[in-house]
């Protein structure tokens, strides 16, 4: 611990030495809403100290197979109190880190008896210490959401257990509701009629400080409760933050001002251009009314953090986004759900994603020898001759088509080019990821994995595409019908060619 103080380099406040201790490094730390976007990310910090971590969650099941083996997982429920005695036993830090917003009740009515139930569990079990993330706004007319959202902060200080609770704004990062709102509408819309509250003033920061001041937190004296508001370097409208983001996509962008547009009416218009937030659309609209900047930069003195620019978080926020997407095992989450999903597949962020598996009884040699040859004078094992129409399309473009071939016909490397497309990872008899290079209203990915799978393998295939704009979104729906013959055709033919390969390998060896 006294490592990390020193690594970390916090401030501490001025108090009596009875009132400047931290807390007590041999209790656990417990985690609510480790399944969120920012308990996860919380969760990944925490283990990566190697701190002691516990996790409550509803659906433990779901969790325990994420965690490391060091971090507990207990079931629990905060609208069921008697399940919160066992999660709270030897905590010293409690992160309250849920709301009720997308739910379909009374999320206001849900969040306080939520909070109620927390913070009596900690007092009864002698919690050292609550930390909450709120959000930012003045006490005059604010929006429900934002009201229930303080109300839990009050509910949680006024415990009897010391509670921090950091409000802030708009949070910037892949996965963040209010970020993943303004990206949908700059992607969507090249003409949007902006409301009023477009030209509110916001703070937004980014999610690694948010995850910076909460981790800060274990540092401070646990002795009394405190408010801190945090944001980013910079104040920026909600205009200013769509017209960033959509400078650093390479997108124009045209805002028509009206004064007009209520709450409901922007929620429901927000439900019908992104309907993934149709649920909470009206509540978040609605909070936008209000003004969320700090007024009181006290953070700025009691904490080691230099929060980012807006420009700053926007583009670690996409380039984090490439690094955790190259990362993610589409296997897992696609086993999970059963049979295939819609038509065009689901959509991962700024991402639509289409994948496909099929089992074939031979090693993963074997399974991935095809694979390793895809592309040259192999070609794409099905449909050829609409690669090589595709090809001469994107030469007209000025794009690099076929031309290119590829360099080894046997065993490609990393960041060499097969055909109009480049290796971006490669790892023998597992794993060839292409991003392509050919001229395309976004960018686009092809990757195929083999993992053992009993006594053969798995082999699958899976197809991303970031769309530009409409004409990305038009490019992936209007050709999905097309492409998904083409790569079903493709997964096929090597599952077919895996298993001849295999075969032949052994009459020669017999032989």
């Amino acid at each position: 611990m006294q490592a990390i103080r020193q690594q970390l380099k916090l401030p501490l406040f001025e108090t009596d030495e009875s009132r400047s201790r931290s807390v007590d490094s041999g209790g656990r730390i417990l985690v609510t809403g480790a399944t969120g976007y920012i308990g996860g990310r919380l969760l990944a910090r925490l283990e990566e100290q190697s701190r002691s971590v516990r996790c409550l969650a509803r659906h433990p099941e779901f969790l325990r197979g994420r965690v490391d083996p060091g971090t507990e997982v207990v079931g629990g429920d905060l609208a069921r109190p008697e399940t919160l005695p066992a999660a709270m036993r030897g905590v010293s830090t409690a992160y309250y880190l849920v709301h009720s917003m997308a739910s379909g009740g009374s999320f206001a009515e849900e969040d306080r008896l939520a909070a109620r139930a927390f913070a009596e569990a900690a007092r009864r079990a002698g919690v050292g210490r609550i930390v909450y993330l709120g959000g930012l706004g003045g006490r005059e007319d604010l929006s429900g959401h934002l009201s229930s959202r303080q109300e839990v902060g009050r509910i949680l200080r006024h415990s009897g257990v010391p509670a921090l609770e950091f409000r802030a704004s708009i949070i910037i990062g892949s996965g963040s509701l209010s970020f993943e709102m303004i990206r949908a509408l700059v992607d969507r819309l090249p003409v949007m009629i902006t409301p009023r509250w477009v030209r509110k003033l916001s703070q937004p920061i980014a999610v690694e400080d948010v995850i910076a001041y909460l981790v800060a937190a274990l540092e401070l004296p646990s002795a009394e409760s405190r408010v801190f508001e945090i944001g980013g370097r910079d104040r920026a409208s909600y205009g200013d933050i769509m017209r960033e983001y959509a400078r650093q996509r390479g997108l124009r962008r045209a805002m028509i001002p009206v004064p007009f547009l209520s709450p409901r009416l922007s929620g429901l218009w927000l439900g019908l251009v992104t309907p993934v937030y149709a649920r909470v659309g009206r509540q978040l609209v609605d909070s936008l009314r209000n003004e969320t900047v700090v007024k009181k930069p006290e953070a700025l003195d009691r904490f080691d953090i230099r929060p980012r620019t807006l420009r700053e978080s926007i583009a670690r926020a996409l380039v984090n986004e490439d690094r955790q997407f190259a990362q993610t095992r589409w296997s897992d989450a696609l086993s999970s759900s059963g049979p295939v999903r819609g038509m065009a597949g689901v959509r991962y962020g700024a991402r639509l994603v289409d994948s496909r598996a099929q089992r074939v009884e031979v090693g993963t040699g074997a399974a991935f020898s095809p694979i390793r040859k895809i592309g040259g004078r192999v070609g794409w094992y099905a449909f050829n001759w609409l690669w090589r129409l595709r090809g001469w399309l994107d030469l007209m473009a000025g794009g690099p088509g076929l031309r290119r071939g590829r360099k080894d016909p046997e065993r490609p490397a990393v960041g060499e080019t097969i055909d109009f497309w480049r290796v971006e990872a490669y790892e023998p008899d597992r794993l060839l990821r292409l991003s392509a290079e050919m001229r395309l209203p976004g960018r686009a990915w092809l990757q195929f994995e083999v993992e053992s799978s009993g006594s053969g393998s798995v082999i699958r295939q899976t197809a991303e595409f970031e769309p530009l704009g409409l004409a990305g979104l038009a490019y992936w729906y209007g050709l999905y019908p097309l492409h998904r013959l083409i790569f079903e055709g493709m997964l096929r033919r090597i599952a077919q060619c895996s298993t001849g390969g295999e075969t032949v390998a052994l009459r020669r060896k017999e032989g």
